[in-house]
């Protein structure tokens, strides 16, 4: 075993044969390409559903590039995540208009119905709860985005119906 190998933890994606396989796949076809490194994290994100401290590592070493460049990237944009998410994602959005509006008490709801916090998932791997800085949706404020769908004018009372509604739909 290398001594990378010894860092890294088993449950990482770098550990999983058909994940790392994967992996080498995505930076091997991105290597040398101007933008590489955002490319080859969206996709990574996309196909392992996260990016690890030690992928990050990884990532560096094999396109060649600075630790710190893609630490830059994963913690800059905040579609990408350091562990895995839910089946479902909500995201509440904490601009000024929503924050205003009422997201900090959706948020409250959220956490006290699912029994969980801001990034973390429910037990059963389900739901995900996390915040987000603006969806460009001020004038629907308070607005939220459960999975890929932007919900608008949410209320604590109406919060109910469209978790409920979202989980029955996938």
């Amino acid at each position: 075993m290398s001594r990378l190998a010894q860092n890294i933890p088993t449950t990482d994606p770098l550990m999983n044969p058909e994940k790392k396989v994967v992996i080498d796949r995505i930076l091997t076809e991105n290597l040398g390409k101007d933008g590489a490194v955002m490319v080859a994290l969206n996709e990574l994100q996309s196909q392992i559903g996260y990016i690890t401290k030690p992928m990050e590592d990884y990532v560096a070493r094999k396109l060649n590039v600075p630790a710190s460049a893609v630490h830059g990237v994963t913690t800059f944009y905040s579609f990408f995540t350091d562990r895995p998410r839910g089946k479902h994602t909500i995201k509440f959005c904490l601009g000024t208009a929503c924050y205003v509006g009422g997201t900090p008490q959706l948020i409250d709801k959220a956490k006290q119905m699912l029994g969980i916090d801001i990034g973390q998932t429910t037990p059963d791997g389900n739901v995900t709860l996390e915040v987000c800085r603006c969806v460009g949706a001020c004038s629907q404020a308070p607005v939220m985005v459960l999975d890929d769908e932007v919900e608008g004018r949410v209320r604590t009372n109406t919060f109910p119906e469209l978790l409920e509604t979202t989980m029955a739909s996938k």
